[in-house]
């Protein structure tokens, strides 16, 4: 049975800790553990190199919808972003930036998925499965595996018997050529807004399967200045100052996307129109790009190129539904078959908001599968009552709908950090928060939910469980978030002692 660390001294076997993903979360995690002096740790990774959501998706385009200066590390701020909004690439290039700065290489274990975790109430310790039937020991056990990882396929009729190429935007085949291609794409969210423009101009003839259509803003991107990063450079106070004045400008769009208010709703919407109008010249077309929802009942789209992208000659926006997959193609609800060489499924992600990302059992064999069955609960998104020691990034109703998902991130990386050194430092077994405690948080968020635009009823969104409750998002401001994790608090929590000292326990740990 393997150790959580690869170090073998005193200091760093004595709080072994496991991390599972290696995102921006994990790499996250990871670093802020080093700096307090805690090296004790492993990230382990499925994949073959670090990156999550920016290894993973490679397709033409892709890119992020959150200005560069806010979606970065606070502590480790880029002056050398190339793009307000950076392309893809170079978000994965700036985490692979902080493995080398902050020398992560010798804690990762890459090309390691793990299937099954569990809690060893008498040891105290967490017992993980590899697909491969390694063993591995935690006294914690952090879970920073995103929502963004597994693609969602789309349970349509026939799918298998297409004859053509087939494969999902998270998974780019970049064998196959598009150029002179037939190409369909079902889906018309974020990742589809960025690819549709970026391929419309190489394919024979495109055709976009849109099921609702999306309020979609301008996106106001440009390339930063060779004199900016300059300055940025020698003056990170700059790059403070603008990075703090997007965050709260985006905290000001706040109230704008979350409540149900038509009023603040429609401020959005008639820019979006405005916007609609200006880049689309066909009546008809318009029509099919105008929504029929609250603005914010679903994620929010920026692009100034996807509108102009659907006036091509060789681009079709089909509205009809699909009724079936056949082998040369696509069967629409009308009746008409649409032949294609090629179909790009930009179907969105599996989120896991009723099941736990890995078979994960807790005190007492608790079921995370059980306990998250009819939606996915957590104390501040980050502890789950009767998993002891367990620890989620970016978890239940952590997400946020107008800002920086980093801004989340380090603050429950932070909570967590403090966490694990009230357990080293006073020796302890485990640190469970208490179910009471749990509930009353979760009873609070879903009861603010309720003047929330996504449980409106106006559309049905990836926010949402089966039952109309969300178990994805926060109900508020960003900066109420952080404040509410800002301090970990003992008291909330049931503390189990040591039975053995600190130096004995990490022997048997081994």
């Amino acid at each position: 049975m393997m150790m959580a660390s690869t170090y073998r001294n005193k200091e760093n076997t004595e709080l072994p800790i496991v991390i599972v993903g290696s995102g921006f979360g994990g790499i996250g995690m990871a670093i802020q553990l080093k700096k307090a002096g805690i090296h004790s740790f492993t990230i382990i990774e499925r994949g073959d190199e670090i990156g999550g959501t920016w290894r993973d998706n490679t397709y033409p385009g892709c890119a992020c919808d959150v200005p560069s200066y806010v979606y970065s590390f606070s502590f480790e701020q880029n002056p050398d972003w190339s793009r307000m909004f950076a392309e893809g690439p170079e978000i994965q290039a700036y985490l692979l930036h902080c493995v080398e700065k902050y020398a992560l290489r010798q804690h990762l274990k890459l090309k390691t998925e793990i299937v099954e975790a569990s809690y060893d109430d008498k040891q105290g310790l967490w017992i993980l499965v590899t697909g491969d039937g390694e063993k591995i020991k935690a006294r914690a056990l952090i879970s920073a595996v995103g929502g963004l990882t597994d693609p969602a396929l789309p349970a349509i009729p026939g799918i298998n018997d297409f004859k053509g190429q087939i494969f999902h935007t998270a998974r780019w085949d970049h064998n196959y050529d598009l150029k002179g291609k037939r190409v369909a794409i079902i889906g018309t969210g974020c990742s589809a807004v960025q690819v549709i423009p970026n391929i419309a101009p190489m394919v024979k003839q495109l055709t976009v399967f849109q099921r609702t259509a999306a309020w979609v803003l301008p996106k106001y991107d440009r390339v930063i200045s060779d004199r900016t990063k300059t300055l940025f450079a020698k003056w990170p106070l700059l790059q403070k100052i603008v990075r703090g004045s997007l965050l709260w400008g985006s905290e000001a769009l706040g109230p704008f996307i979350i409540l149900n208010s038509e009023r603040l709703s429609g401020v959005f919407e008639r820019v979006s129109t405005r916007h609609l109008n200006k880049s689309v010249k066909s009546q008809e077309l318009r029509k099919k790009l105008t929504p029929n929802f609250q603005f914010g009942c679903k994620r929010m789209i920026i692009s100034s190129d996807y509108y102009p992208a659907l006036e091509r000659e060789n681009v079709t926006l089909e509205t009809s539904g699909i009724r079936q997959f056949v082998a040369q193609g696509i069967v629409s609800k009308d009746g008409r078959t649409h032949e294609f060489d090629a179909v790009i499924l930009a179907t969105g992600f599996n989120l896991g908001l009723t099941s736990a990302p890995f078979k994960i059992t807790g005190s007492q064999q608790r079921s995370l599968d059980a306990d998250w069955a009819e939606g996915a609960v957590a104390y501040k998104g980050v502890a789950v009552s009767g998993f002891p020691n367990w620890f989620s990034i970016m978890g239940p109703n952590t997400g946020p709908g107008h800002t920086s998902v980093l801004i989340y991130t380090e603050a429950q990386i932070n909570y967590i950090l403090q966490a694990l050194k009230y357990l080293k430092d006073e020796n302890l077994k485990s640190i469970d928060v208490k179910q009471a405690v749990q509930d009353d948080y979760n009873e609070g968020l879903q009861n603010r939910m309720k003047y929330t635009v996504w449980t409106s009823g106006s559309c049905k969104s990836w926010y949402l469980n089966a039952d109309g409750s969300n178990h994805a998002l926060y109900p508020g401001f960003a900066h109420e978030y952080t404040s509410r994790v800002r301090t970990f608090d003992p008291i909330e929590y049931k503390i189990t002692s040591n039975e053995i000292s600190a130096e004995d326990w990490a022997l048997q740990a081994i």
